[in-house]
């Protein structure tokens, strides 16, 4: 079978950016702490990125609807939450587990999904989720640079990413809108937020003082200006990936970003601890994730009720 170079380069550009954007905003946060900052800086960046791209005709995304925002509202406050607990958790979570963790957001669905009516899950959805879960308690248990901060700001962006699911599942406010529009949305919504948030906890204006004396870093400022920009060029890859492959191709680039993330992840930007009971956690986690990947489609295939939202990493 001949393989297709654009097809291939669309499916590495989507894994490779995948998995960058985990390890990019893990060394930056390794050098600067302050996470709301650098969260307002991502989004006014992809605020700003993609209002050129539409003014340029790179994009076709309509202009900004004050009725469609208001649908958005909330929804957006929940995404936010989900990736500022995210960026946060990276501080003290070495990404093995950190990715580990982000795993269980099926199982935080499922258990919230008994509790609205909702229909039960297939068997195999099921054992795959509490197989994932598991594993990260086993893993959690041989993790030896535990930090109770960053477990805590991790399981609660786990929560915070569920709500989102549900909502969005439940109220449809996305419907009708293309991924760029989502994105623009969440990012110009979340600003007047995430402001009051910086400055409300004494973040702002230190933060940026601190920023400005790192300027002279030229590796802090490469990794800064890639962590600003790799919200778009994910949703791109993605995007571009699905088109030109198909939604199971991303879905397999998808689990293999999630197992090459892990492995890395005890070698690059000071590594893990290597422990039996660590590894086979992880082991054991990264399988149920894959087992749950190809159950879901599996499910989708048959043309079962949707269960649960599947699961979409911005790992960041």
């Amino acid at each position: 079978m001949e393989i297709n170079p654009k097809e291939l380069m669309a499916a590495t550009s989507y894994g490779l950016a995948s998995m960058a954007m985990v390890f990019i905003n893990k060394a930056v946060l390794m050098q600067y702490s302050h996470s709301m900052t650098l969260l307002t800086l991502q989004q006014l960046m992809t605020t700003l990125l993609i209002r050129l791209a539409n003014v340029m005709g790179y994009t076709k995304s309509r202009d900004f609807n004050f009725e469609t925002a208001k649908k958005l509202l909330v929804v957006s406050l929940f995404y936010n939450a989900n990736v500022a607990f995210a960026l946060a958790s990276l501080k003290g979570v070495n990404i093995p587990m950190y990715i580990a963790i982000k795993r269980l957001t099926p199982l935080a669905v499922l258990v919230a999904g008994l509790f609205t009516g909702k229909r039960k899950p297939t068997t195999q959805v099921t054992l795959s989720v509490l197989l994932t879960a598991a594993g990260c308690l086993v893993a959690a248990l041989g993790d030896f640079s535990f930090d109770l901060f960053g477990y805590t700001m991790a399981f609660t962006s786990v929560f915070f990413q569920c709500m989102y699911l549900l909502l969005v599942e439940k109220s449809g406010a996305e419907d009708g809108l293309s991924s760029i529009e989502i994105m623009f949305y969440n990012s110009i919504l979340s600003l007047p937020f995430l402001m009051f948030l910086i400055i409300a906890t004494g973040e702002f204006p230190g933060s940026i003082s601190v920023l400005y004396s790192k300027c002279g870093s030229f590796y802090f400022m490469v990794i800064l200006v890639l962590s600003l920009v790799m919200g778009i060029v994910l949703n791109y890859t993605m995007f571009l990936c699905t088109i030109v492959n198909s939604a199971l191709t991303t879905t397999i680039v998808g689990v293999l970003k999630g197992v090459g993330t892990t492995v890395l992840g005890f070698f690059v930007l000071g590594g893990v601890q290597v422990r039996a009971l660590n590894i086979t956690g992880l082991v054991i986690n990264t399988s149920g994730g894959i087992w749950y990947s190809i159950a879901k489609y599996r499910q989708k295939n048959a043309k079962l009720p949707k269960v649960i939202s599947d699961v979409v990493e911005h790992s960041k």
